[in-house]
């Protein structure tokens, strides 16, 4: 099962795309769209056109985003929020499922800890995916998203194993 990770962003959306293979997950492919244009519709469709590339050319099964955290700045949390729309949307159109995941969470999957820094996000990205090359602390994250929805939909698929055994 291939999975995009999005780390949304208006300024710059990282991505990611591991392969899972029973319990070993590989690094396909990650890096960081740059929106363009100074307004937001502009950077918007952007953002749009060049991660329904990042689909087209990776053929991923499922994807995963990361959710949005409030912050004081309301005017930003809403302009994050219209990017992590199109993220959201990229996929849908594509007949993806989408997991979301809040930041503690996907910290806690990759690193142990909820409250984890960028630099120990990044460690423990490249030590679960020996060898990878990151385009940038975006990316990083994006690929983190995508480790943290593998081991819930490794988990689920064991839940529901076990719940067939049972019955």
């Amino acid at each position: 099962m291939r999975v995009l990770g999005i780390d949304p962003g208006l300024r710059n959306l990282g991505w990611g795309v591991i392969e899972i293979a029973g319990s070993r997950l590989t690094h396909v492919a990650n890096g960081i769209i740059h929106s363009e244009g100074t307004d937001l519709a502009p950077r918007l469709l952007s953002l749009y056109r060049a991660l329904t590339e990042v689909v087209r050319a990776h053929a991923p099964d499922t994807a995963a985003v990361e959710q949005t955290f409030v912050n004081k700045d309301a005017v930003a949390t809403l302009k994050l929020g219209q990017a992590r729309g199109i993220a959201l949307l990229v996929p849908a159109e594509a007949g993806l499922t989408i997991g979301e995941y809040a930041p503690n969470a996907v910290k806690k999957a990759v690193v142990g800890v909820g409250h984890a820094d960028k630099a120990q996000v990044a460690h423990m990205v490249r030590y679960q995916l020996p060898g990878v090359e990151l385009a940038g602390p975006d990316a990083a994250d994006a690929l983190a998203i995508a480790i943290c929805h593998a081991h819930h939909s490794q988990s689920a698929s064991r839940m529901l194993a076990a719940q067939r055994g049972v019955a």
